[in-house]
Order: structure tokens, then C-alpha cells, then sequence
């Protein structure tokens, strides 16, 4: 194909986007301040579901983060036996 095949399947200029306002005018008159209402408020829907995926994922990685370190800095478990006095078999002197 050539540039000029592919330059007409491009983005629309300025003619096209008044002839692209007229049809959407004669489809669906005076429907049209509804319709493009309820595609803005589509729109920021979306926007404010991608939001809060993203803030989810977010926290998520923090808690994640936070129970890592959590786990490293946790000390290894020992032997309590070794850790414990052992009893000595001589007497008291207050005991005489």
C-alpha cells in the first residue's frame, strides 16, 4: 500500500469532524446534550474504577511488603532449655 491509501484511513481533520457533528446532529437530535452527558459520566466512571484498582493494589502491596519484613525481622525460635538456669545442688548458707 502507498501513504496516501493509508493517509485516508488516518485521523479525522477538521471537515471530517463537521461532518462527523452533523450526522451524529440528524441521528439522534435533541438527544444529543443526553447522550454526550451520559458518556462523560461513563467516562469518569472508568476513570474512578481505575482508581481504585489502582489504590487497591496499592494497600495490597504495602500489607505484603509490611508481613515480609515482619517475617525477617521475626528471631529464630531456641532451644529453651539451653536458655534456662540450671539448679544447683548446693545448699543456701541462710538454710543452717
Amino acid at each position: 500500500m502507498n501513504g496516501t491509501t493509508l493517509a485516508m484511513f488516518g485521523l479525522p481533520g477538521g471537515t471530517e469532524w463537521i461532518v462527523i457533528l452533523l450526522i451524529a446532529l440528524l441521528i439522534f437530535g435533541r438527544r444529543l446534550p443526553d447522550v454526550a452527558r451520559s458518556v462523560g459520566k461513563s467516562i469518569v466512571e472508568f476513570k474512578r474504577g481505575i482508581k481504585d484498582v489502582k489504590s487497591d493494589i496499592d494497600v495490597q502491596s504495602r500489607i505484603e511488603a509490611a508481613s515480609s519484613s515482619k517475617l525477617e525481622q521475626k528471631p529464630e525460635p531456641t532451644n529453651e532449655t539451653a536458655s534456662a538456669p540450671e539448679p544447683s545442688n548446693e545448699s543456701s548458707p541462710t538454710s543452717k
